[in-house]
């Protein structure tokens, strides 16, 4: 069954003597080792697969290895394997130990702009940039495991002092809603598993064997669950690559690499170098440029699909020209070779570079999608119908409570709103407890009053079905009873209405399906589309259309011809980065975008670009000239050739080449 793997991948799949380290280079095969290690271990080594989990960091990965798995083992084979991102696996732990961590089961999960909100509102309505620096502090806190007490501690400016300061409130706040954030999935687990040891063997005993893909992405909260959960027998396989370690500004400790060394002396250290996925002008280069970082593990990519074209360096007069040059060759290139629009990607370090790229696209008839774009999940339609589901499943989700009762419009105001939370704070309950309360009446006018409970009535009777009907006739019976089309129709231009109509009909409708595919209860299925949300925004169908994206957000991904655009000193590496002389990281982000081409690699930068309202000269990034001698220059007034001399150079080898 390992006959195709090479020696290295062999290895790694067969090693079960201790914790296993497989340093994955790019494009080198780790989802086939991990995939391969699972079925040796059901078929080969006795292993139950239920006492199996293999934890990823997307929900597209986890789908992608599930599927990958199935095909190796028979269904009967894989039963009770855990396939799933590690805040999966939190929602999981959580939820089974709901008391043990002072939630109920139904807990809510807390999106992004839910946290702003409740931060918005604790800090006395700060303003947007403020509010959401206190929530990137608060969450890089949680990731390293530090509680309010210690927050306070390590404040050491005004942005710190008032996170700080608001850190417990927030907290409180969080429980009172029965809430948790993304970051609670990972720390509330470590917690329990600390201070409940029998919590702890519980899950050492239900998951003996634990495989982690892109270990290098892990923070210190994933890395202590992971300990935790393998316990002393240190049974695991972690998977990364050290040079592919790109997301440190949201949490991610590449010192965890280290760790495992000093951790776990035994570890075993297996390296995939071999490449399955580039040419090796592609790879040398991609080589000579990380050799400039100071390394954790040695290593050197390599692949058998020959040498390859060299590397394109454009030089572009502006953004606007460059946007034009990469259009026009883009097309050109697709004309002449019969290509997909799919096999291309423009890779960017920052959003902001992406608006002149669709322009450009646009006026070129070319299709496109952007990696990173407004979820389907953040649509104002999606989130009116998930803030009813979330009461339904939580009658303390403030938030819910707030969004559900007053869309569509019921008469129930803002005067309303704030007579109620008045009162639920001398109560100490939730918006939705204190409406059903008698006392209420002497704090709400008798009209709005009957409007709240009638509301009540209605949500509780909703809920109580929702333990015994399938999801999918409750969602019917909710769109039909609060009128959500006719709403729309009312409130909406002709034709917006129905787009977002449509939106619903599809949630509803894929919500139904995965409710009877996997036998999920409607709680389930709220806190299975919160955690999508979280972790996949932005994921597209696949299409025949060319791929804008971050760096960041190419990770993971591979194109047969890659245009990777603006590398230029000040955007890659960034400003930032070159200030506070620390672009070992940004110099990994050129790595990744090197790595995702194929075939091709063509990079741009411009010779000046706006900047603060005033036009500068750039200088062309130091990593381009680290590339080393496999780069071709191109001058920027090299202009690409127009579609009809490529269709005439066409013509030409074909007459060259005469009949068939």
């Amino acid at each position: 069954m390992l006959s195709h793997l090479n020696t290295p991948q062999r290895e790694a799949v067969k090693y079960l003597d201790g914790p296993c380290l497989v340093l994955a280079g790019a494009g080198s095969g780790k989802t086939r080792v991990i995939t391969q290690k699972i079925a040796y271990m059901v078929q080969q080594c006795g292993l139950e697969a239920r006492n199996i989990a293999a934890i990823t960091f997307t929900n597209k990965a986890a789908r992608e290895m599930e599927e990958r798995v199935s095909k190796l083992l028979g269904k009967a084979e894989a039963k009770g394997l855990t396939v799933c991102t590690f805040h999966a696996l939190g929602v999981r732990i959580v939820r089974q130990e709901a008391k043990l961590v002072g939630l109920k089961p139904q807990f809510s999960i807390l999106d992004s702009a839910d946290i702003l909100q409740i931060i918005t509102e604790l800090s006395g309505n700060a303003d947007k940039a403020t509010a959401k620096g206190i929530q990137w502090t608060i969450s890089g806190w949680k990731n390293a495991l530090i509680t309010p007490a210690e927050a306070e501690k390590l404040a050491n400016d005004e942005a710190t002092a008032l996170a700080a300061k608001l850190y417990p409130a927030y907290e409180k706040t969080l429980r009172a809603y029965q809430g948790v954030d993304f970051d609670d999935l990972i720390a509330l687990p470590v917690r329990l598993f600390d201070a409940h040891p029998e919590a702890r063997e519980r899950w050492q005993n239900k998951l003996r064997y634990l495989l982690v893909d892109e270990y290098q992405d892990t923070n210190r909260a994933q890395y202590k669950l992971l300990k935790q959960i393998t316990g002393d027998r240190g049974a695991f396989t972690a998977v990364g690559d050290d040079d592919q370690a790109i997301y440190a500004w949201r949490g991610a400790d590449a010192e965890n690499l280290n760790l495992l060394q000093k951790d776990f002396p035994k570890l075993k250290v297996i390296k995939l170098e071999q490449n399955y996925r580039s040419s090796n002008r592609i790879l040398n280069a991609a080589n000579t440029l990380i050799a400039n970082n100071e390394k954790l593990f040695e290593k050197r990519l390599w692949s058998d699909h020959g040498l390859g074209e060299p590397i394109h360096v454009v030089m572009a007069r502006d953004p606007v020209h460059e946007a034009e040059l990469i259009a026009m060759k883009l097309s050109a290139h697709k004309f002449e070779y019969k290509s997909h629009f799919s096999d291309y990607a423009i890779l960017y370090r920052g959003n902001h570079q992406a608006r002149l790229f669709e322009q450009q696209l646009r006026s070129h008839n070319i299709p496109y999608v952007i990696s990173g774009g407004q979820s389907f999940f953040d649509r104002a339609e999606i989130r009116d119908l998930m803030s009813y589901l979330r009461l339904i499943s939580n009658g303390d989700d403030d938030l819910a409570f707030i969004r559900a009762v007053t869309t569509p419009r019921r008469g129930i105001g803002a005067a309303t709103l704030e007579a109620l939370g008045t009162y639920a704070g001398t109560r100490n309950v939730s918006l939705f407890a204190v409406s059903q309360e008698e006392g209420v009446a002497e704090h709400v006018a008798a009209r709005q009053l009957e409007g709240v409970r009638s509301f009540g009535a209605y949500i509780t009777a909703l809920a109580n079905r929702a333990h015994k009907e399938p999801a999918g006739v409750l969602l019917e019976d909710l769109l039909r009873s609060i009128g959500y089309e006719a709403w729309l129709m009312e409130t909406c231009e002709v034709r917006e209405a129905q787009s977002r109509w449509r939106n619903v009909r599809d949630f509803v409708d894929w919500l139904t399906r995965k409710g009877e595919q996997d036998n999920k209860t409607l709680h389930e299925l709220v806190q299975t589309i919160a955690l999508i949300n979280l972790l996949d925004k932005g994921n597209e169908d696949e299409a025949d259309a060319v791929q804008l994206a971050t760096l960041h957000a190419s990770k993971g991904l591979e194109f047969g011809h890659v245009f990777l655009v603006g590398v230029e000193e000040g955007l890659l590496p960034h400003q930032s980065s070159i200030d506070a002389d620390t672009i070992e990281e940004e110099r990994r982000l050129m790595y990744v975008g090197v790595t995702r081409a194929q075939r091709s690699l063509t990079i741009t930068a411009c010779e000046r670009r706006r900047n603060g309202g005033e036009i500068r000269m750039v200088d062309i990034s130091r990593f381009v000239e680290e590339l080393g001698d496999g780069t071709k220059r191109v001058g920027k007034d090299d202009e690409p050739i127009s579609k009809e001399e490529a269709k005439n150079k066409f013509a030409n080898l074909r007459a060259m080449l005469g009949p068939k």
